[in-house]
């Protein structure tokens, strides 16, 4: 028996999802709404239908500013690479979330959570050959380039996401984790990206959509887990908050902001030499680009993490954590 065409729900389709932000705080979606076949249909077969090898459609085009050197480049090389070596973490961190998966629904929704974050990963490793960085060496030239944000950032989330997953057995804690913890403050890192590069890189800015309607699938379903799991375990709150205190904790420790505040220097910089590309660009409503500072920029980030972070909060049944995990950067 043939299967049906594919009729892809408004959360995976490329022109009518929302925004990351909007759609991590109004959508509710499941582990069994986001099974295997939602995502062979929905994801593959929507989402990323003429954009699966390199994230963004044929029409969306790199310009030529974009390879040649200089602080605009450079800036989107530090971004890309970096988060490739994020995603590669994330799908190493998430085969033990298979592994460790207490039901089907759980198990076949992290397998396509692994499948996304590699692609990612993918993705953005292919962009850095479209801005012009060699493809013969490109592991190990964004593992060189990245080696001190690794070792002082992802290495130490890496490790606690391991020890809550595989160490201690905690899936529920580590569910909480990766959604509150590791995605809730790097997805609007991500939409801020989107925006930025909309009209510098359109080939950018569409990677950085494609991988944002993923990251609503990822924080809804995560959310869900956490709240449908408290409501038939109320015990488990103190465990689930324990958890919380320590990813609070890490992030306190690791010096995420200075890397991210380094390439938005280097970003203010390069945009200056496209002011006519970006008049009359508004970054958000009311805002225009070439008007915000690194710093705004990355106020901007932090404001999002709290608003997305209340709202999953008390819809998980976690109001208590509000505070706690308020300006996790500040």
């Amino acid at each position: 028996m043939v299967d049906a065409p594919v009729d892809v729900p408004v959360e995976a389709d490329w022109d009518r999802a929302p925004r990351l932000l909007e759609g991590a705080q109004s959508l509710t979606l499941t582990a069994h709404d986001c099974d295997l076949a939602y995502w062979l249909s929905a994801v593959a077969q929507g989402t990323l239908r003429g954009r699966a090898r390199t994230g963004h459609a044929a029409g969306a085009v790199t310009p030529d500013h974009m390879r040649e050197p200089g602080p605009l480049r450079e800036a989107l090389v530090l971004e890309l690479g970096y988060r490739s070596i994020a995603e590669e973490k994330a799908t190493r961190i998430l085969a033990h979330y298979v592994a460790g998966a207490p039901g089907i629904p759980e198990l076949e929704f992290y397998t396509t959570q692994l499948v996304d974050e590699a692609r990612h990963s993918m993705i953005f490793r292919n962009h850095l050959v479209e801005l012009g960085l060699p493809a013969g060496n490109l592991v190990a030239d964004i593992r060189e380039m990245a080696a001190a944000y690794t070792r002082r950032v992802l290495d130490p989330i890496e490790e606690f996401a391991t020890t809550v997953i595989r160490d201690e057995g905690d899936f529920i804690g580590a569910v909480a984790v990766f959604t509150i913890i590791i995605e809730g403050v790097l997805a609007p890192a991500a939409e801020l990206s989107e925006r930025k590069w909309d009209r510098l890189d359109p080939a950018a800015s569409e990677i950085a959509r494609g991988a944002s309607i993923d990251e609503i699938r990822h924080l809804t379903v995560g959310s869900s887990l956490v709240r449908e799991h408290l409501l038939a375990h109320p015990d488990d709150r103190a465990r689930v908050m324990d958890v919380l205190r320590r990813g609070r904790k890490l992030w306190d420790e690791v010096p995420d902001d200075e890397y991210v505040l380094h390439r938005e220097e280097l970003f203010q910089q390069g945009m200056q030499a496209h002011r006519d590309l970006l008049a009359g660009y508004e970054v958000f409503p009311g805002r225009l680009l070439l008007e915000t500072t690194p710093l705004e920029r990355y106020q901007i980030a932090q404001r999002w993490t709290d608003d997305m972070a209340d709202v999953r909060l008390a819809y998980m049944g976690l109001p208590e954590a509000v505070q706690l995990l308020r300006q996790l950067d500040s």
